[in-house]
């Protein structure tokens, strides 16, 4: 099992406005419905009004690498260019 906690930070005000992008795109509920997804929630940082969370589970390296071939996994990539400042990324191994 393969967790991923990403930390995106917005662009100033910005936050809202890219959560509710990745919703009405359905982007969140694709990715919760692929084959090895155990998890897929999004978070509000309470001290960071510009800062979304992501926490991921997957199966394995195989269940990610497919996920990252999805059409909706490369339309969140052209929203995080519209919305994201930066990108940091956590992976643990169970």
């Amino acid at each position: 099992m393969i967790c991923i906690n990403v930390t995106y930070d917005c662009k100033p005000n910005q936050r809202e406005a890219f959560y509710n992008a990745i919703h009405e795109r359905g982007i969140d509920e694709l990715c919760r419905n692929e084959k090895g997804c155990r998890r897929y929630e999004y978070f509000y940082a309470v001290e960071k009004p510009d800062r979304l969370l992501l926490a991921e589970v997957w199966e394995d390296a195989e269940t990610i690498g497919a996920h990252q071939k999805t059409s909706h996994f490369h339309e969140l990539q052209d929203l995080k260019a519209q919305y994201v400042e930066s990108v940091e990324l956590a992976k643990m191994t169970k």
